[in-house]
């Protein structure tokens, strides 16, 4: 394969990428409604993706997928009552279920990461900051565009051909280097308060955490037969193609912020 072939998409990667990250970094900026408006958006996007994945001969099954998603989620965000929030996400789970005809048991619990990690991004970005944000979205798209790079470049053996037939070792560990450094950077800039050590652990953990995301979703795909979640990004595939990573991230920065606080 010739160095030209392996970056043949590079170019419509690029040019979506130059408009996700204006989006994205907009919305991040002004945080509040804007920033939760895009997180409900993106949800509503992945569970039509689900549906048209899961449930490909019925286009009932993925609005109802998408609209069940925005709903719930939407629920959950305006009320304060815990117990109700609890009772809102089972019965939103259960109804994905329901919707989902093929690999119905992956394709619920990945509904399920998606409705809580999209949850844990607005707490971040709400009770936490733009910073915190900053770095866990940022880390995970250095994570993708190192290992884009260095797998494409140097190739290799395969981390986990049976989920993931493309990504090689040297993918995964460029995109931990890359990660570090950026982790680095915002250390040393004062962007981040945590001592250079636990910065660069919790990095390599998120960077893990998000390549591990994106192996899920090519689980999924695998079993349901199709190449990209959906055709919505050029390029790039779909929403679930972009924001695997950023919600196996948060999951896993959740749980080390719980830890933390505990410990």
């Amino acid at each position: 394969m010739s160095d030209t072939s392996k970056f043949a998409d590079l170019k419509t990667r690029f040019m979506s990428a130059i408009v996700m990250v204006a989006v994205g970094a907009t919305a991040l900026w002004f945080g509040g409604w804007i920033f939760t408006l895009l997180i409900v958006a993106a949800v509503f996007a992945m569970h039509w993706e689900l549906g048209r994945m899961l449930t490909p001969l019925s286009m009932q099954a993925r609005l109802f997928s998408a609209v069940t998603s925005a709903i719930a989620l939407i629920w959950v965000l305006t009320t304060d009552s815990v117990t109700e929030q609890i009772v809102v996400i089972i019965i939103a789970t259960l109804l994905q279920r329901v919707y989902f005809h093929t690999v119905d048991t992956l394709g619920t619990l990945v509904s399920l990461g998606i409705m809580i990690g999209a949850l844990l991004l607005i707490h971040l970005r709400t009770e936490i900051g733009m910073t915190a944000t900053l770095w866990i979205i940022g880390l995970v798209v250095i994570t993708d565009i190192a290992g884009y790079f260095v797998g494409r470049i140097v190739g290799g053996a395969k981390f986990w051909p049976a989920f993931s037939p493309k990504k090689t070792w040297s993918g995964i560990v460029g995109g931990w280097v890359g990660a570090v450094l950026f982790t680095y950077v915002m250390v040393q800039g004062g962007y981040l308060s945590l001592h250079v050590e636990t910065a660069v652990f919790i990095a390599l953990c998120l960077s893990f955490a998000s390549q591990l995301g994106d192996i899920t979703e090519s689980a999924l795909k695998r079993a349901s037969g199709v190449k990209d979640s959906s055709n919505l990004i050029p390029g790039h595939g779909g929403v679930m193609d972009r924001f695997d990573g950023v919600i196996g991230a948060s999951l896993v920065y959740a749980a080390i912020l719980g830890l933390m606080t505990w410990l």
